[in-house]
């Protein structure tokens, strides 16, 4: 053990033992003024009354646990000086009473109250504002203590849901990272994948074409690792993150080619004036598109994919349809069309999503563009 927990374990000791010492220097000062007041007329010390003092001076040790037991006993001890032909001064009485007050229910406390100034008054041991005094100073220190450690508990409180709250925090920027890298990954894995499918399949028919799908397979990992060497500056520090901009939907064109390259067919329609929108709606998007063409490549075996878009209104709606004939379309799991809720949900729009009543695969979106950019 080292000096500073020798340190700690000294304070921890200190502070256990700190209410026993305080009960004990308080019985032997209550036993002590009571006896001193016992005889200050010139009486002559007896043996009796000073072992009836400090018996009722000791009973203060059991204070905390037994509160109207001891101030019946210091009552009951006063009331045999008092027989006995002396005047007490009732300091244990007034202690027990403050003591009561302070550990007990006030309703409890303020009923004991009662007799006993009717007692110290009657047997003339002392006057009320000395056990009522007392009364509402142990009803004022438990009234402080009370508030003292509700003010503790709504401190704990607030760091737990403090707790909570980064905890949710964290956890949503964790989804938030397994979403980017869903849509910069598995995208372009999965066209890089079929690209060299393709190029395999030609290889030795057409090599030219071969080698023009191996380049296009090429510079789509290029960007992916470009992307993802972005998203691991991020996580490392926003300090030194690249500043390259999302894509958009002025990146669809590239977007389109690239799939059909990969040999998706693809249409796009464009209806409306194209208006500036906030980049966080053209970000969403951009992905749900990017999704959607991934799953029709995967899953679809489709002769066209149709991308469209239309402007106009408070909304941008953004619909992607293919024509396939496969029998397994896009599941419900994993980060793509989870991702895609997500990112229409944010933005207070709709999404739909499943087999087309003509055939295929459909997706359709609802995005409010009310706060242009």
């Amino acid at each position: 053990m080292n000096a500073a927990e020798r340190i700690r374990a000294v304070r921890g000791l200190r502070a256990a033992h700190r209410p026993v010492l305080f009960d004990i220097a308080l019985a032997v000062t209550a036993a002590i003024v009571e006896v001193g007041l016992l005889f200050n007329d010139d009486t002559r010390p007896a043996p009796m009354p000073i072992a009836v003092t400090v018996l009722s001076g000791a009973v203060l040790l059991a204070r905390r646990r037994f509160g109207v037991a001891v101030t019946a006993v210091t009552v009951a001890a006063a009331a045999a000086v008092v027989a006995a032909g002396y005047s007490p001064g009732g300091a244990p009485v007034v202690v027990a009473l403050w003591s009561l007050a302070e550990t007990r229910d006030r309703r409890l406390s303020l009923a004991a109250l009662a007799p006993v100034v009717v007692f110290l008054l009657a047997e003339s041991i002392c006057a009320p504002p000395a056990p009522v005094g007392a009364w509402m100073l142990g009803a004022y220190m438990q009234t402080r203590r009370r508030y003292v450690r509700a003010v503790e508990d709504r401190a704990a409180t607030l760091e737990r849901e403090r707790e909570q709250l980064d905890l949710i925090a964290a956890q949503r920027e964790r989804g938030a990272i397994a979403r980017e890298l869903h849509d910069i990954v598995a995208h372009s894995v999965t066209v890089m994948l079929i690209g060299v499918r393709g190029a395999r399949d030609v290889m030795e028919t057409e090599p030219l074409v071969a080698a023009r799908t191996l380049e296009q397979v090429e510079a789509s990992a290029e960007q992916s690792l470009a992307e993802l060497r972005r998203i691991l500056v991020l996580l490392r520090g926003p300090e030194t993150a690249e500043t390259r901009p999302q894509p958009s939907l002025a990146d669809l064109d590239e977007l389109v080619a690239g799939y059909r390259a990969a040999g998706l067919p693809v249409r796009l329609e464009i209806a409306g004036e194209p208006v500036n929108l906030p980049s966080g709606v053209e970000l969403s998007a951009y992905r749900i598109i990017e999704e959607a063409l991934t799953n029709a490549l995967k899953h679809a075996e489709a002769t066209l994919v149709t991308v469209r878009l239309r402007y106009g209104g408070a909304d941008l709606e953004v619909r992607v349809h293919d024509d396939g004939t496969a029998t397994g379309g896009p599941g419900s799991g994993g980060h793509g069309l989870v991702g895609m809720r997500e990112r229409v949900a944010v933005h207070g729009g709709e999404l739909e999503t499943g087999r087309a009543p003509g055939g295929g695969f459909r997706v359709a979106a609802r995005l409010p563009i009310g706060g242009r950019a």
